[in-house]
């Protein structure tokens, strides 16, 4: 679906190495903006319920690593998952993953996630408050398409995965690509 929405602007509390510093965690705070993101280029961003999940670290981050090669063909310049998680979870998540290309987001309070529209009860999974599942094409800090899982809701007993797979996104970015040639 074309939209034409802003992203929200937030502030993002992020870890980074800094090799500056000695010892077992050699990482310090830094603040990241959506514009650091997602301003003065085309993304893709996508966000899932949380890290370590079982769709989502068997399946929907890894096939985005996988298929990043192909999305950059389709003029894509980065791939983020954001997700309703700390960046001390984020940063091991990607270790655990061996992630090369896609770069995690931590929205640990939510905020990014509530501003887009996105932010649902998962309590009956004792998850507390998360994303619902969704991919955008993101172009200079403006939503350009729209992949949202159906069944929206809180505390769906069902985890839908279709729409904001990486090869759905991927496939309408060569259809719309095609369409625009024809």
């Amino acid at each position: 679906m074309t939209v034409k929405k802003k992203v929200p602007s937030v502030t993002f509390r992020t870890r980074v190495r800094d090799e500056s510093i000695e010892g077992p965690n050699p990482y310090r705070w830094d603040e990241k903006k959506s514009d650091d993101y997602f301003g003065g280029k085309r993304v893709i961003v996508f966000s899932l319920p949380g890290a370590f999940t079982p769709t989502c670290s068997t399946y929907q981050l890894p096939d985005f690593e996988k298929l990043y090669d192909e999305f950059e063909k389709e003029r894509i310049d980065a791939i983020y998952c954001v997700s309703v998680n700390d960046a001390f979870v984020m940063n091991a998540w990607g270790k655990a993953l061996g992630l090369q290309k896609v770069k995690l987001i931590p929205d640990g309070s939510g905020e990014f996630t509530r501003k887009m529209g996105m932010l649902v009860a998962k309590d009956n999974l004792g998850f507390g408050m998360r994303s619902w599942r969704y991919a955008a094409v993101i172009n200079n800090g403006v939503v350009e398409q729209w992949f949202e899982e159906d069944g929206f809701s809180d505390n769906c007993e069902t985890d839908p995965y279709g729409v904001s797979s990486p090869q759905n996104v991927l496939e309408t970015l060569r259809t719309v690509k095609t369409a625009a040639v024809a």
